[in-house]
């Protein structure tokens, strides 16, 4: 194959253009065909989308033409089948969705029996195995009742001990797939709940509502006397709260408050975190002073896992609010995630919350000619070093590429806000001199 299908959260694009039915049954008849056993059981699920249920007929067409089994759970966010296809005792998952992207693009990705994400190398061969012959014998397709219920159970066996009685929460649901589980869950724990973008219609999956569009949420919250609200993407592995006067907390501070926690209660596994290389420098200096060590990864929730995997640790994640507590799911999971917070401030209010001190931070986006040659840039190199320097103990420089568009992101986070607008502004204008 002259390219590679897999991005880093799997088959992604624009449905019935890029993302045929088509791929979709090759997709799924090559992961079928790629597992150990000889007739798999693979749980799909999806989320809102009005493509998914082509795309979900068409991954159990592809699964059941290479001799498995495959078992249809509907909608669910896509941690749910991370955590149920090892509960299930289950070969494969696979979720069909596109996270927060619109409603027009869709997406599949797999999970193993593990209920981690398939590796590079399962990747690549199931890409070599599209053009593959049909599998005799075929296997069988059938609908798995209870899914989602078995979901909320797991989350509600996981926080038995939290009791939310009195506490007034408001839930934006994305129009995706946590719109009938994430209320659930929290009302089963005594909680008093509304919920909002709680209606999908196939077509409105994130359209202005969702953890990518939070300032609806923040008014609402405010406006209505709620104690805290949390938005989730459309399928609702990422999660952004906002507190009782309106303030939107994202994943570093929710990654603080549960290190903490967890911490606090023995159950912070190797006393350490994951986070990536966007995370708050704020973040840093608070773990430090609570003597929490932290591995720093590259942008994306698979190197988190990875890196918590390799030194068996629980708690990682990013400032998206795409956090991964192990104890729990090997995935990013923005119910539980919003759980744990509610766990972790024991009765208090999030607008008391102090396990981190925000440094101001800009982020700039320079379109250029080339990103490849960012690494040579000498001239761009030296200018951040020379920045980094001055700003050493107090603040940091980061200068990256995109993974997927000509724009080198230039961020810079420092105590003062005004420093760290001129810092970007004088980086951005060297990248753009540097690289056109």
């Amino acid at each position: 194959m002259t390219r590679r299908l897999f991005g880093t959260d799997g088959v992604r694009g624009v449905a019935g253009e890029f993302l045929t039915a088509d791929l979709a049954l090759a997709l799924g008849r090559a992961a079928a065909t790629i597992s150990p056993a000889e007739a798999p059981q693979v749980l799909i699920v999806r989320d809102t989308r009005e493509s998914g249920e082509m795309l979900e007929a068409s991954v159990a067409a592809g699964v059941a033409a290479a001799g498995g089994h495959a078992l249809l759970g509907g909608v669910l966010p896509t941690p749910g089948a991370a955590l149920l296809v090892r509960r299930y005792g289950f070969d494969l998952a696979a979720v069909v969705s596109a996270s927060h992207n619109p409603y027009r693009d869709n997406g599949i990705k797999f999970f193993g029996p593990d209920g981690t994400k398939v590796d590079d190398a399962q990747e690549e061969r199931m890409e070599e195995l599209l053009e593959a012959p049909p599998h005799q014998p075929i296997g069988r397709v059938r609908e798995l009742h209870g899914v989602a219920g078995d979901y909320v159970r797991e989350l509600e066996l996981r926080f038995r001990g939290l009791d939310l009685s009195g506490r007034r929460v408001l839930l934006d649901c994305a129009n995706g797939a946590s719109y009938r589980v994430a209320p659930e869950a929290f009302r089963r724990l005594g909680a008093d709940v509304d919920a909002v973008a709680a209606e999908p219609d196939g077509r409105n999956i994130n359209d202005g509502c969702g953890s990518t569009h939070v300032n609806g949420l923040t008014r609402r919250v405010a406006e209505g006397g709620y104690d805290v609200g949390f938005a989730f993407d459309g399928d609702a592995d990422r999660v952004l709260a906002v507190d009782r006067a309106g303030a939107v907390v994202d994943g570093d501070e929710l990654m603080a408050l549960a290190a903490l926690h967890l911490r606090q209660s023995g159950r912070l596994t190797g006393d350490g975190v994951v986070v990536t290389v966007m995370t708050n420098y704020g973040f840093h200096t608070a773990m430090e002073a609570a003597g929490i060590e932290v591995a720093t990864t590259p942008v994306g929730d698979r190197y988190v896992l990875a890196e918590l995997l390799r030194r068996r640790w629980a708690l990682g994640g990013e400032q998206s609010g795409h956090i991964i507590d192990t104890g729990f799911v090997p995935a990013g999971d923005g119910t539980a995630s919003a759980l744990l917070t509610m766990e972790a401030l024991h009765g208090h209010d999030l607008m008391d919350r102090d396990a981190m001190e925000r440094l101001p931070q800009r982020l700039v986006n320079v379109r250029v000619a080339a990103r490849e040659a960012l690494d040579s840039a000498k001239g761009l190199w030296d200018a951040v070093e020379r920045e980094s320097r001055a700003l050493e103990g107090r603040g940091r420089v980061l200068v990256r590429s995109s993974g997927t568009e000509p724009v080198v992101r230039v961020m810079v986070e420092a105590r003062n806000a005004d420093e760290c607008e001129e810092i970007a502004d004088r980086l951005a204008n060297t990248v753009k001199s540097e690289l056109g």
